[in-house]
């Protein structure tokens, strides 16, 4: 297994920038989650280290080694597609053992490898079957047992899971988890699923428009966004933002929202100190922070979303969008206006014009 590092990569088609100037250190037997939106540059990134697309400028490292300009077959590295990229000709048990006689290795070594993936992937009653006789999650293990029996130094999956239906997805994730601790593999994985990302990786890159937002643990994510894009990205439903000030009254500091309410800031919050008198600031809570039936905030709901455990309100807070959750047997209808509060040792705030989160 080895490390990748990527030094001030770029990547132009032309005077299209896709990839600006990215920095990222993974390390010898990490399981990091490239995660953002269609266009982002994650799956180009993945490419790159993949040898399938060259940085315009850059260093790309793995295992110490330079492999900048070195192509895919140099680099040890194994690709598990969206698409699965199976051969249709070819039995399940060809398929897993092609890379490896197309590299000259012997008959029996082969075998051995085959059976070991298959065994370890639950898919040794299907290794005569031809692809087209799979369903997708048994077509996506063996793409997964071709990649293994390279024994490369780093697995790279590109959005795996994303033709597969939501029951599957959720016992893939736990097979490819427990890929990773048996195997102690390198693998970085490319998904636009932030639930795929939190619970499968040691550590998610958020990545928007070419560059990285936020490179953290999901929890530190999800307690700390280091900006507005990463707060309202990681969590469902997402962080509500609202445009708020900071105020000095009768000798305490003050947060108050465009509604006109006012909101002490006052305890063991951390950001008191933080926060200037009058400072125009974004104000961030999450859905599960707020509660409903006190407080002198009112929101005007527009739509509930019954989830079992709980329900989601949907509507406005002033001129904001909001959600917020509710208890299941709460007695609220679409239409009603109700007053919130917030748990503001769960608060979070922003810089209103870079949107960097203020500490």
């Amino acid at each position: 297994m080895a490390a990748v590092s990527l030094t001030s990569i770029e990547k132009s088609y032309g005077a299209v920038s896709i990839i600006a100037g990215l920095d990222l250190e993974i390390a010898d037997g990490e399981f990091v989650v490239l995660v953002g939106a269609s266009g982002c540059g994650k799956s180009t990134t993945l490419r790159m280290i993949a040898g399938l697309d060259m940085p315009t400028k850059g260093l790309i490292k793995i295992g110490g080694k330079d492999v900048t300009n070195l192509g895919p077959g140099q680099r040890n590295c194994s690709m598990v597609f969206q698409n699965y990229a199976l051969y249709p000709h070819m039995s399940v048990n060809d398929n897993i053992g092609f890379g490896m006689r197309i590299r000259g290795n012997s008959p029996d070594v082969i075998i051995e490898a085959t059976n070991q993936a298959a065994t370890s992937l639950s898919i040794v009653s299907l290794l005569n079957r031809l692809p087209k006789a799979l369903s997708g999650g048994q077509r996506q293990r063996v793409a997964i047992g071709r990649a293994i029996v390279r024994k490369p130094d780093v697995f790279l999956f590109d959005e795996p899971l994303s033709n597969l239906d939501a029951k599957l997805r959720i016992e893939m994730r736990a097979e490819i988890k427990d890929l990773h601790r048996r195997l102690g593999s390198t693998i970085v994985y490319v998904t636009h699923d932030q639930v795929e990302a939190m619970t499968m990786a040691d550590r998610v890159v958020i990545m928007e428009k070419g560059r990285i937002s936020q490179a953290a643990a999901p929890l530190i994510l999800y307690e700390k966004p280091a900006n507005t894009f990463v707060a309202q990205f990681i969590g469902t439903p997402a962080m509500n933002l609202f445009p708020a000030s900071i105020i000095a009254q009768d000798g305490k500091k003050m947060l108050r929202l465009e509604t006109g309410a006012d909101i002490t800031l006052v305890g063991p919050t951390s950001y008191c100190d933080a926060l200037s008198d009058r400072r125009r600031v974004t104000f961030g809570i999450r859905p599960e922070h707020t509660m409903h039936g006190m407080g002198n905030i009112m929101m005007q709901v527009r739509n509930l979303e019954p989830l079992g455990s709980h329900t989601l309100a949907l509507g406005k807070i002033g001129s904001t969008f909001a959600t917020i959750s509710l208890d299941s047997h709460d007695e609220v209808l679409p239409g009603d206006k109700i007053p919130v509060s917030f748990d503001m040792n769960k608060a979070h705030f922003f810089d209103s014009i870079t949107g960097e989160r203020i500490e």
